[in-house]
């Protein structure tokens, strides 16, 4: 398949204090989530400045990977639009209708299937597309890639660095929670459990639970369990590595929620903490990336996928991860 171009696609995030509403707003429009839980996670972003880290780890993410594809090709431009903040999507889209691309394909900063991770981005993908209007490219999502090598070695690197602090620790794997009604609709758990197991078999671990984290729903509706931080107050550890395997990079769930909140509870009752890095720009990340681009480009009959699940799909069916019932 011949293509023109990659876009990266990622969530966006405020850049000052005066952005973290507005953002916010845009994250939660059409949502069931309640103003007060809006406000709260408002704090979350005061807390470092109104600044989220997001738009930053994604300039250097966008910068090794334009050098990974200029050392070693395909020699494509790299866009970057976000679905909630600026730069976003809908003008990217159009930028790269000014410069010509006729199609491209999109790495989206998600590694697993659901409707938030995957659906979402499409839609918000087919918005841009029809904002533009004719002669906007065509866009086509690289699949999911939580089993990929590159993914799980990434992972596999940063838990190892992290139990040479704590050796004996009890590893807990976590992901942002969803509601229960979205993870009947899609492989997310499944698939986010697969990646755990497939970094603690590399690694011979264990000791490990896969726990959840950053619910924003209201009481009534019923989210993936257990919360990372209620596991944490009833441990018997001592010892704990915290591996954010549901995150690519370092952005505000990670920040606060673990380095914050979860770190508190490990300070109130003497537990050890060390959290592992997410996958960031670690170099063997940003050569998967480029992989991933390759195969499509090429059309590889057979795509790199550990473990029993076998590689996702290229085009998503019709039915894939619809959107949870309101």
């Amino acid at each position: 398949m011949q293509y023109d171009a990659v876009v990266l696609v990622s969530f966006g995030g405020p850049e000052r204090a005066a952005d973290v509403i507005p953002f916010l707003e845009n994250v939660l429009r059409g949502k069931n989530v309640p103003r007060e839980r809006m406000l709260e996670v408002a704090e979350h972003y005061y807390h470092f400045g109104g600044k989220s880290p997001i738009n930053d780890q994604n300039r250097l993410l966008l910068s090794r990977l334009k050098e990974e594809l200029d050392r070693d090709g395909p020699k494509l431009p790299v866009y970057w639009g976000n679905r909630n903040w600026e730069p976003y999507l809908t003008d990217t889209v159009s930028q790269m209708k000014q410069d010509g691309v006729g199609r491209a394909l999109a790495f989206v900063t998600s590694a697993y299937s659901s409707y938030s991770g995957c659906r979402q981005y499409r839609e918000d993908i087919q918005r841009a597309q029809e904002a533009v209007g004719t002669g906007a490219p065509a866009i086509d999502k690289i699949r999911a890639f939580y089993n990929h090598p590159g993914f799980i070695e990434t992972m596999v690197a940063n838990v190892k660095a992290a139990l040479t602090e704590l050796p004996d620790a009890l590893v807990l794997f976590t992901a942002h929670s969803v509601p229960v009604s979205m993870a009947k609709s899609s492989r997310y758990e499944e698939q986010i459990r697969e990646a755990s197991r497939l970094v603690t078999a590399a690694l011979g671990i264990h000791t490990w639970r896969m726990v959840w984290q950053s619910r924003s729903g209201p009481p009534s509706q019923p989210w993936l369990e257990p919360d990372i931080s209620d596991v944490l107050k009833q441990t018997d550890a001592r010892e704990v590595v915290i591996v954010p395997i549901g995150f690519l990079s370092d952005h505000m769930e990670v920040l606060y929620d673990l380095d914050e909140e979860a770190r508190h509870v490990c300070e109130e009752r003497g537990i050890r903490m060390v959290r592992a890095a997410t996958a960031g720009a670690h170099p063997r990340f940003i050569t998967m990336i480029r992989e991933l681009i390759v195969e499509r480009i090429e059309e590889w009959a057979t795509k790199p996928a550990l473990g029993v699940l076998g590689a996702n799909h290229d085009i998503c069916p019709l039915d894939c991860c619809p959107a949870p019932k309101r």
